[in-house]
């Protein structure tokens, strides 16, 4: 029988996975404060730094500076499962809205209190895979 070793995860994934950590954490506090619009940007925040701890486990080079969730997903080359896919997606697309409101009254209708929930337990969700998959 041949045994399988894997590799201990790289300081610095630890540590871009550890601030995706901190990152959901404020944004369950500022969705329990009200901060809806706040709670979208810090999970967008968490998803990004949990994707790139995955990009530098893979390639062992600092990952490119840039926000988009599915450009650092296509860098990394893998394709996630469908559900995460299209999470990943609109949670790209709400980043703009939410961090920079054209009409603030408008963007705090559309996410309400029960859609941010929902947000932050998908943003939980992909975080969640992301760790398997490293």
């Amino acid at each position: 029988m041949v045994a399988c070793y894997s590799r201990p995860m790289e300081k610095r994934t630890k540590e871009w996975l550890r601030q995706a950590d901190y990152d959901m954490d404020t944004a369950d506090y500022m969705h329990q404060g009200g901060r809806h619009l706040h709670a979208v940007f810090m999970c967008h925040l968490a998803v990004e730094k949990a994707l790139k701890g995955w990009y530098y486990e893979k390639r062992r080079e600092f990952p490119p500076r840039s926000h988009s969730l599915v450009f650092l997903l296509n860098e990394i080359g893998i394709k996630p499962p469908e559900a995460h896919g299209r999470f990943i997606v609109r949670l790209s697309e709400a980043s703009i809205p939410t961090r920079y409101p054209e009409d603030l009254a408008k963007v705090e209708r559309d996410f309400t209190g029960e859609i941010v929930a929902g947000i932050l337990a998908r943003g939980r969700e992909v975080i969640a895979w992301i760790r398997t998959q490293l």
